[in-house]
């Protein structure tokens, strides 16, 4: 564990004289605590991480090696809910992380799993919110403004664009794709992309999934599996069941299946809707890819 208590020793950290840090605060070698930061006396900041100014830290909450917070920015305060009373729960944010100007991430409720997780090599830009109990994958971008609600989960690669609202409990899937302004009340499916207040799924993000390694012939056969599911009449527990024997051993059609099909899920899918026109954002219905 890279983080230990303040020392002189090689890699000291570099904290400005106007930082409150509080005893028992565990700051690794290499940190950078700049100008008004305040950090608590359980928070654990591990090696090379950089609080710019003005920057927040309560609770018992722990930031990876490398991550750099912007100005205003608070992690690991109370939750905004009316039942916790002071209890001990968690924040945790992975390593490479990027929080911007303003973005708030709360820790947990005791009604969750006790820990709020934010993955490795995010990106939290200015003024998100990351409420509590949430989970957040790798690699996911949450732009501006971007609210997700209470114990919501967002798999790794999704991006969320801005001003969106995700309610809370939805699951959003890997590589999953949210317009900006989308009001989200029901779960994403992994690769998919949705659109609109209230969201609506439109296609899925081929784009995304080329960029991250997948074949063209994986694309292809996403597609038809995608059609099968979300646009073809039908009842959808017969078209589910169908596309598993269909598509066994394609492995992002058995991901997007076994989304669906989890037990913990608390909401229905997002329900598809016409395809929204490419001026608006939307999908190109052939290619099937995000704007």
């Amino acid at each position: 564990m890279d983080a230990t208590p303040i020392t002189a020793a090689t890699q000291a950290p570099v904290i400005h004289p106007s930082a409150v840090v509080a005893p028992g605060a565990a700051i690794g070698p290499g940190c950078r605590i700049g100008p008004f930061c305040s950090i608590g006396p359980d928070a654990v900041l591990e090696q090379g991480v950089e609080l710019v100014s003005h920057v927040v830290v309560d609770g018992a909450t722990r930031l990876g090696a490398g991550v750099r917070v912007l100005p205003f920015a608070a992690i690991g305060t109370p939750p905004q809910d009316v039942k916790y009373r002071g209890e001990p729960t968690r924040c945790e944010v992975g390593r490479g992380t990027l929080v911007r100007e303003g973005a708030t991430i709360h820790r947990a409720s005791v009604g969750g799993g006790g820990v709020t997780v934010v993955g490795t090599g995010c990106m939290i830009m200015a003024m998100a919110h990351v409420a509590h109990d949430c989970q957040v994958g790798d690699g996911v971008i949450l732009a501006n403004n971007v609210m997700l609600g209470g114990h919501v989960h967002v798999g790794a690669g999704a991006f969320v664009g801005g001003g969106a609202a995700v309610h809370q409990t939805v699951r959003i899937g890997r590589l999953a794709m949210v317009s900006g302004l989308a009001g989200v009340t029901n779960d994403i499916p992994p690769f998919g992309y949705v659109f609109g207040l209230p969201a609506r799924l439109v296609g899925f993000n081929r784009i995304g999934l080329l960029r991250r390694g997948a074949t063209r012939e994986q694309i292809r056969t996403l597609r038809t599996a995608h059609n099968l599911l979300f646009k073809e009449p039908g009842e959808f527990a017969a078209k589910l069941e169908s596309a598993a024997d269909r598509f066994a051993g394609e492995a992002l059609v058995e991901e997007l299946i076994a989304f669906v099909r989890d037990p913990a899920r608390r909401r229905q899918l997002v329900r598809p809707g016409r395809m929204a026109a490419p001026e608006l954002g939307g999908v190109d219905e052939e290619n099937g890819e995000g704007a």
